[in-house]
């Protein structure tokens, strides 16, 4: 019997439903406004985070949208323009198995896998399935950037822990 191996035959999305990297503030909004399925109630979902030019969209379905999928998302915006979407998905409506195993089919197996995340990239995208239910799309060019700009030393634990690691 010959060994199948599935390829994916898809890039990485670039955002959810029709929310894409790049997006303005008002862009998401509209787009939020426009399926229910979110649970979006306008401004007051919108708030400003510590620091320059960042803004955050949180919806939260358990009121508005009973139905959905979904459960609480998170839209993170650096200079007015969209890079990590966060879905938390309802574990009585969706399990992570079906999640995992859809997303094997569409873009093949997971660049980093442990029993906490699984990690799909490319060069723009990260696209990680959390556990319990977490989905997360985050642009990779702007994070990168941020990431470096903000040059975080290893805590002394975090250093503690990597040089145990290295002697194994």
């Amino acid at each position: 019997m010959a060994a199948t191996f599935l390829f994916a035959e898809e890039s990485l999305p670039d955002g959810f439903k029709k929310i894409r990297f790049g997006m303005s503030v008002d862009q998401v909004k509209e787009e939020l406004k426009k399926d229910p399925a979110f649970g979006f109630r306008g401004d007051r979902d919108v708030s400003l985070l510590p620091g320059e030019n960042r803004v955050l969209i949180e919806t939260d379905t358990s009121r508005t949208a009973p139905y959905s999928f979904l459960e609480r998302c998170w839209f993170q915006f650096y200079e007015d323009k969209l890079y990590t979407i966060t879905i938390n998905m309802k574990k009585k409506k969706m399990d992570h198995y079906s999640i995992y195993t859809t997303l094997t089919e569409k873009y093949g197996n997971p660049d980093f896998l442990n029993p906490e995340k699984s990690e799909w990239k490319d060069d723009s995208v990260i696209m990680s399935l959390e556990r319990p239910l977490t989905l997360k799309y985050t642009d990779r060019k702007i994070f990168d950037d941020l990431q470096s700009k903000a040059m975080v030393k290893k805590t002394a634990e975090e250093q503690s822990k990597q040089d145990f690691l290295d002697l194994l």
